[in-house]
């Protein structure tokens, strides 16, 4: 019998750990989103708003980013996987230790597509664009090549 008990408080403790993970109720209109130059995935040039969960500490994240024309990220990689949707204007990705422009794709508006955890890549914004990212912290960035500034 004890051994019966030792299961279900496994099973118990399992369950209310994974609800205590489980991110809050949240209803933002664009008003409510704030902006700033600061944060887990801002860099110099561009802006970010937090919507859920950090990057930086355990668990799962959405940030919405927003980059001015001209804005480019040299080959890098990230510590997690993430997804994003580019939800207004274009953004050019391509993948790889080395920033090729022909290498580069489009993705308008609407558009989706991954950076798996540990994959090389690279962007290129040419017109401002605001992008949607989601992945599971703690989140990082590591430029393959010197980023310009760096």
């Amino acid at each position: 019998m004890p051994n019966k008990s030792i299961c279900a408080l496994a099973l118990m403790a399992a369950a209310l750990a994974v609800h205590a993970a489980e991110p809050p109720v949240v209803a933002l209109t664009p008003a409510q989103m704030k902006w700033s130059a600061q944060g887990g995935l801002a860099l110099p040039g561009m802006e970010q708003a937090l919507l859920i969960g950090a990057p930086d500490k355990p668990g799962p994240y959405t940030v919405r980013l927003k980059f001015p024309a001209g804005f480019k990220l040299a080959p890098h990689i990230h510590t997690d996987s993430r997804e994003i949707t580019i939800l207004s204007g274009s953004w050019y990705t391509g993948y790889g230790e080395k920033a090729d422009p022909a290498g580069l794709k489009k993705l308008p508006a609407g558009s989706f597509y991954t950076e798996p955890a540990g994959v090389a890549h690279y962007v290129e914004v040419r017109e401002p664009t605001v992008i949607q990212v989601s992945g599971t912290g703690p989140s990082g960035r590591k430029f393959i090549e010197a980023a310009p500034g760096e």
